[in-house]
């Protein structure tokens, strides 16, 4: 099972209506987890989340966009990987089911790189896709 409908009320616990997904839907690198941990940290979200969303867009048809928020919204599916807390709304699931989010710092283009086997192709930039 991917995902699991829970319904808790604990301050760290997932809102009513939020799916519990594993690693199968989404999974961070420890790069990535570190950094996600540090800047939800830096912003004072103790129970703050990643958020991984597919918008339409970009120069290849959809983009991702990827954000801290406070945490889980009704509906979501909440995956736990590398330390921290990740959400995608069910949509944006189709499209990244199976995905790797690592971090990358370099000189030129630091950031969130997404590994989805879903793309059918990407852009140069490696900012959007195709399915």
């Amino acid at each position: 099972m991917i995902a699991r409908t829970v319904s808790q009320t604990a301050a760290s616990a997932p809102a009513s209506g939020v799916r519990v997904g594993d690693e199968r839907v989404l999974r961070l690198t420890p790069r990535a987890g570190a950094k996600v941990a540090a800047l939800l940290a830096q912003q004072g979200r103790p129970h703050g989340v990643l958020r991984v969303s597919v918008i339409g867009g970009g120069c290849s048809g959809l983009q991702y966009q990827v954000e801290l928020e406070d945490g889980p919204k009704d509906r979501d599916i909440l995956v736990e990987t590398a330390g921290v807390r990740v959400v995608v709304d069910s949509k944006s699931a189709i499209y990244v089911s199976g995905s790797e989010v690592d971090y990358i710092e370099a000189l030129q283009n630091s950031g969130f790189k997404i590994r989805n086997p879903n793309a059918a192709s990407t852009c140069s930039c490696g900012e959007s896709f195709s399915v």
